[in-house]
């Protein structure tokens, strides 16, 4: 049992050090989820509130990867594929970083919602994949009007 315990914590930290914001995004996740649960036994509710605990998910999903995610796609973006200058790109992160990250609140705590409740756990990735797939376009069409903009100016 000590060496099934000793892996699976060399793995997390494997995990840990190649994805830090994933990783710990995920386990907070998991750990909000599990002390709902905890909570909710001991309080004696007879049935787990399901829909509560992926309030729960989602949210720290939200407030935890969506606006690194974002901010490094924008960055990533500037920098390598339009090949700006950082003090350019740190003024165009200033000017729509709120509007794509508001935009992000709004659509992905649906999708996550749909992707929890509704999708089956083996089309969960590919479900997410293809809406991650269909954001990327948007961001990438707000990237290319911003710059038709600034070039018009």
């Amino acid at each position: 049992m000590s060496d099934v315990v000793a892996m699976a914590g060399q793995a997390y930290m494997r995990q840990l050090q190649a994805h830090p914001l994933r990783t710990k995004a995920i386990t907070s996740g998991v750990l909000a989820g599990c002390s709902d649960a905890i909570a909710q036994k001991i309080s004696g509710v007879p049935n787990l509130q399901r829909r509560r605990l992926l309030l729960i998910m989602v949210l720290v999903e939200q407030l935890t990867a969506s606006p690194w995610n974002n901010m490094m796609f924008m960055m990533y973006y500037g920098l390598v594929v339009e090949g700006r200058p950082f003090s350019q790109v740190k003024s165009k992160l200033k000017k729509d970083y709120a509007s794509v990250q508001l935009t992000a609140w709004k659509f992905w705590p649906i999708v996550s919602w749909i992707n929890y409740e509704y999708m089956p756990l083996q089309l969960r990735v590919l479900f997410h994949s293809f809406v991650a797939s269909c954001w990327a376009v948007f961001l990438n069409l707000k990237a290319a009007r911003s710059i038709a903009t600034s070039k018009k100016a």
